[in-house]
């Protein structure tokens, strides 16, 4: 492959059937990138519980692993190691390869490699639960408000202190936002460039007539404010619909309204055919990116979300007076502003001026042949970079001095 080296590994925290969201769409598509380039990255993970599952994009492919894989429940519930994974991710040898590729949410980033070797993390978050987000994660944590939760506040100090620590280590960093680039320099005090992620934008039909439901789609886990978007429904009593599963469904549930319906996990068919007819996608959580809310524009929906994150870089402001509008975003988050939010979509029918054609031109922007476009150039040129650097630093600045 012209401008690249011709080993290179590709590191992910961890390929489970657990966990395939955003993170593993990226790591799927350098993969693919790279093998389209004649580069076929070697993978490792912390656990793979992937390449011997039928169907997997993994399917029969060859996964470096970590000690976690073998010990109980390491491959299913890798979380549950959270303290041993630091350790884990640094025993991994890399040393074979001239370039290493991490996707980093977690651990990832903090592999170890020599002076030589060149360390590019695509980082889509710093450690949210560590960070920022670390009192609504204790808040709802069983475990953080029991007897064990001084040690949980230990080990979150701890982590906070390596996170920083093995951000040092990449040669250069590539956000998924500008959201997450501004929380490396808040965190890492490090510069990132900002590569969005891939959309899947060819799934989706965005021409098919729609009707008069609003879709939430994502894991029910307290990050996502799902609990702020039933009560705003139960507020307005418009149709909703949830797919999803987790911890918080059990609650969800027990505080939705009779319109509201819980359909639970979906096959990818089902979820693309409700994204392919609602009157529109709603989403409350505060994310890095997001890639559902845009693969609800390649269907032809337009996104009502709460105005802060990743969304700012994916959503095009109705109210703000974006040109080509593809949603809109309300200012707190809270119920009583996705009430107000909602009640002004209906009431000024503001889903004619977010035509379904407009929102897939937009969610176009945003196809894998643009990630590829824009990706690929990046890493030849750090590349190319670290080449000119090697040169430089072994070349003899004199000529040796002869032995007596």
């Amino acid at each position: 492959m012209a401008g690249l080296p011709s080993a290179i590994a590709l590191v992910h925290e961890w390929f489970s059937p657990r966990s395939r969201g955003g993170a593993e769409l990226v790591v799927r598509e350098i993969d693919a990138l790279l093998g389209r380039h004649g580069v076929p990255p070697a993978l490792y993970a912390l656990v793979d519980g992937e390449s011997e599952r039928a169907g997997s994009w993994l399917a029969g492919r060859r996964i470096g692993t970590s000690f976690i894989q073998r010990l109980p429940g390491g491959v299913r519930h890798v979380q549950q190691y959270l303290p041993l994974l630091p350790l884990a991710i640094e025993q991994l040898d890399l040393a074979a390869y001239p370039l290493v590729l991490s996707s980093s949410h977690l651990v990832a980033k903090g592999v170890l490699t020599g002076p030589d070797q060149l360390h590019v993390s695509y980082v889509h978050t710093p450690v949210r639960y560590a960070w920022d987000q670390m009192h609504p994660y204790l808040a709802s944590s069983s475990l953080a408000q029991g007897p064990l939760g001084p040690l949980v506040r230990w080990q979150l100090h701890r982590l906070r202190q390596w996170d920083a620590l093995s951000a040092l280590r990449p040669d250069a960093l590539i956000a998924n936002s500008r959201f997450t680039a501004s929380r490396i320099r808040r965190y890492w005090h490090r510069r990132a460039d900002v590569v969005h992620p891939p959309v899947e934008v060819s799934r989706f039909r965005w021409d098919r007539p729609r009707d008069d439901t609003y879709l939430s789609v994502c894991r029910l886990v307290p990050n996502k404010r799902v609990d702020v978007v039933v009560e705003a429904f139960n507020r307005t009593g418009l149709p909703l619909v949830v797919i999803g599963d987790g911890p918080e469904r059990r609650r969800l549930q027990a505080m939705a309204g009779p319109h509201i319906r819980f359909l639970g996990r979906c096959p990818d068919h089902e979820v693309n055919n409700w994204l392919e007819r609602c009157r529109a996608y709603v989403y409350a959580g505060l994310e890095d990116f997001g890639i559902a809310p845009l693969e609800a524009m390649a269907a032809g929906a337009p996104v009502i979300g709460y105005g802060a994150g990743g969304l700012c870089d994916s959503v095009r402001c109705l109210e703000a007076g974006a040109s080509h509008p593809t949603g809109l975003l309300f200012p707190e988050q809270n119920a009583a502003s996705l009430a107000a939010a909602l009640e002004q979509f209906e009431a000024q029918r503001l889903w004619r001026q977010l035509p379904p054609e407009g929102q897939r031109l937009w969610a176009e922007t945003f196809a894998p042949e643009r990630f590829e476009r824009r990706m690929l150039p990046l890493l030849e040129q750090l590349w190319e970079r670290h080449r000119r650097k090697l040169r430089h630093r072994r070349s003899p600045l004199h000529p040796p001095v002869p032995l007596d």
